[in-house]
């Protein structure tokens, strides 16, 4: 396999795990990039654009991101708050009165992105059609009792946070949901090669590949490889179509084909996020810091924000995902379900591969996209092979990263 890019010096090791993803680890096709202290040092790419294709993955390709889409997303209501806009403490309904109904009064905004709000399932589950109406999915959460007494509990909701985020959104700002807001505020001031709702010109030019499952690698003679089976309550929670884990899941019955240009045009915060690794990377590291090669300073989160984003919110068992979870404001923490660079990291994994995060203290923004998605839901083997890398490769540079135990990581 032909991989391609550049990497800087030290960061050698990123270049080699990339490497050894097609070779052991079954990659078709995918990137990865990082930025340090705002710099570009690690920009590499193989493979082919298309995880059933021949025609080879080039700079500039990108991928659907699954839940890595959550934590861009997340972005928009942090910055709401920033600028006075919108407060994480209010009661939803505040700004979005249909919302009250069934229980929901006591559901504050915070609670929609540390994943405490009661909601991860539809008793009524939405068609495709219905899914990528921009009014219907609201409507089905603003109708929908909680399963728990918001504010009590926290369990991942895998497809329901983006209704919910959008609609608030959409109430706060007078109409412009979370993917316009995205394209308007951060993505054409950063230059970012990153859609919520890809453009029809960019469907038109082939900016996107098409994605599709990979079967597990089998292992080495001796046992060798990644450890990729569940636990046993992990694997019968997905089988228990009445578990939260199952219901969660399916809150689109049946899920809406990944590679249908109308899927991709639409704009679902919790899912559909399309993104090259460099525009996931450099988000990330916007997030933290100024960047390289941008005209005028964009840095997004004010420190204050970028704490809030990362201080722990929800910690312990998680009643969807049924291992244990660490969230703070929209992005997932450093935990044992989803190990970052170091316990200050911050960001979201997508199911099956995606990944993208900052570590602030060590200057770091990580960007990992592929066409081929595995079963996994955090904690993808190419993934963390990538992270433990960049983990070397900062130990070369005289950089000590903390790696301390974190739920058992």
């Amino acid at each position: 396999m032909d991989v391609h890019g550049t990497v800087a010096e030290s960061f050698e090791p990123v270049r080699d795990a990339f490497a050894g993803n097609f070779a052991a680890l079954g990659d078709r096709g995918a990137a990865v990039a990082v930025y340090r202290g705002g710099r570009k040092v690690v920009d590499l790419w193989g493979g082919t654009r298309d995880v059933d294709g021949t025609e080879p993955w080039r700079r500039g390709t990108a991928q659907v991101v699954r839940s890595a889409t959550k934590g861009v997303a997340a972005a928009v209501p942090l910055l709401l708050h920033q600028r006075g806009e919108l407060d994480l403490d209010a009661p939803v309904g505040e700004y979005w009165p249909e919302f009250k109904a069934h229980g929901k009064e006591r559901v504050l905004v915070r609670h929609v992105l540390n994943h405490r709000a009661g909601l991860p399932v539809l008793d009524r589950p939405l068609t495709p059609e219905d899914a990528l109406d921009p009014l219907r999915g609201p409507r089905a959460v603003a109708a929908q009792a909680p399963v728990w007494e918001p504010g009590t509990d926290h369990g991942y909701h895998a497809l329901t946070y983006g209704w919910l985020l959008d609609e608030l959104v959409r109430r706060v700002t007078g109409g412009r949901g979370a993917g316009e807001w995205i394209a308007d505020e951060i993505a054409r001031p950063l230059e970012l090669d990153l859609w919520m709702g890809l453009p029809a010109a960019e469907e038109a030019a082939g900016r996107a590949g098409r994605v599709g499952r990979l079967e597990d690698p089998e292992p080495g003679p001796s046992g060798s490889g990644p450890r990729l089976r569940p636990k046993r309550a992990v694997t019968e929670a997905y089988a228990d179509p009445g578990s939260l884990t199952r219901r969660a899941f399916a809150a689109i019955t049946p899920f809406p084909d990944q590679n249908d240009p109308a899927y991709r045009a639409a704009a679902l915060p919790a899912t559909n996020g399309i993104a090259t690794a460099d525009g996931l990377a450099r988000f990330y590291a916007a997030l933290i810091g100024d960047v390289d090669g941008v005209t005028r300073r964009v840095r997004l989160f004010d420190p204050a924000t970028m704490e809030r984003a990362r201080a722990e919110e929800s910690a312990g068992p998680d009643r969807v995902l049924v291992v244990g979870t660490r969230f703070g404001l929209g992005y997932m923490l450093h935990g044992s379900a989803s190990p970052l660079l170091s316990p200050g990291s911050f960001g979201h994994p997508g199911r099956g591969g995606a990944l993208g995060f900052a570590d602030p203290e060590a200057g770091v923004a990580f960007g990992y996209v592929t066409n081929g998605f595995r079963k996994t839901v955090t904690a993808d083997p190419r993934a963390q092979a990538l992270v433990r890398a960049v983990r070397e490769s900062l130990r070369r540079t005289g950089t000590d990263v903390d790696t301390s135990d974190v739920n058992g990581v």
